[in-house]
């Protein structure tokens, strides 16, 4: 048996597996990973922790120390200023309708749209889906002037619907349900079909039921889109009885001459809890809905 060089035997036990199965380079480029991923992710963190901190704070702490973390004296004085004096249960309230309404009917038109787009054969489909890939290019901004004087005219100004029917339908889930839907087999459509069932029947019963993971995308996507929506419902709802959470954020936060920075971190928090606890309810389905739809 021919003896290996002593270069050889050292480059050979550079690459010697441990235990685990990895090679030595494999648990050093491992461990960076992880390293990175670890300072990505506080990097992430420290701003809505400084938040949480910070709304325990006085405004005098936060002018005199604003990059201090723990605070000194710490107070509740934020939260029940929301809570009691400034009726902020009002305003989640309208904002828990706005969204709520908004989710379901993208639920519906999206997947329904989408289910046409995917699976029906009709004139001017491959026209329709390149609209609706334009109207996906297109800011919001753009569009907004014309959808203003659209619900004037209607007589919805400062109303629910004003705040809900112009996002019941959107490009950006139209274009997820399709893309999923492509991927069921019509095998499947057409067994329902043999066994008697119509299109509605077959759209609720067998396609439905398949698509729990883009539905709860949809569902997050849509929820967040209106949660944080500031710039609709601060021109649409002209008074305080139709105020979302992001409009009496940024109206009732700022004083006189000066912002109050306590009111604006703690009504942050506020605002940002439910997406957090939707997202962290959701985020299995989140996960399987964005990975599984691609771009045929």
């Amino acid at each position: 048996m021919t003896n290996l060089p002593p270069t050889a035997t050292a480059s050979a036990g550079k690459t010697r597996q441990d235990g685990a199965g990895l090679t030595v380079p494999s648990r050093r480029s491992r461990a960076l990973t992880y390293t990175a991923l670890a300072l990505a992710l506080a990097a992430t963190l420290m701003p809505f922790v400084w938040m949480l901190l910070g709304s325990f704070k006085t405004q005098g702490e936060l002018l005199r120390d604003p990059s201090g973390w723990l605070p000194k004296s710490p107070t509740l004085s934020n939260y029940t200023t929301w809570l009691d004096d400034l009726h902020i249960g009002h305003y989640f309230f309208n904002s828990v309708i706005v969204a709520v309404f908004t989710v379901l009917g993208n639920l519906v038109f999206c997947s329904m749209i989408g289910y046409a787009l995917a699976k029906l054969d009709f004139p001017g489909k491959r026209l329709l889906f390149i609209l609706v890939m334009i109207t996906l290019m297109v800011p919001g901004v753009v569009t907004f002037v014309p959808l203003f004087v659209m619900v004037a005219k209607l007589g919805m100004v400062d109303t629910y619907p004003a705040l809900i029917l112009p996002f019941v339908a959107s490009p950006l889930g139209v274009f997820l349900m399709r893309q999923f839907m492509l991927d069921i087999p019509d095998s499947l459509l057409e067994a329902a079909r043999i066994d008697g069932a119509g299109q509605v029947r077959t759209f609720t019963r067998i396609v439905l039921p398949l698509c729990g993971p883009p539905l709860a995308t949809l569902t997050i996507l849509t929820f967040l889109g209106s949660w944080n929506n500031f710039l609709w419902p601060l021109v649409a709802a002209q008074s305080q009885d139709k105020f979302t959470l992001p409009v009496a954020l940024a109206l009732y936060s700022q004083g006189e001459n000066s912002t109050h920075y306590g009111l604006l971190l703690a009504g942050s928090v506020l605002v940002i809890t439910p997406m957090v606890a939707l997202f962290i309810a959701l985020q299995r389905f989140f996960v399987q809905g964005v990975a599984s739809t691609g771009i045929k």
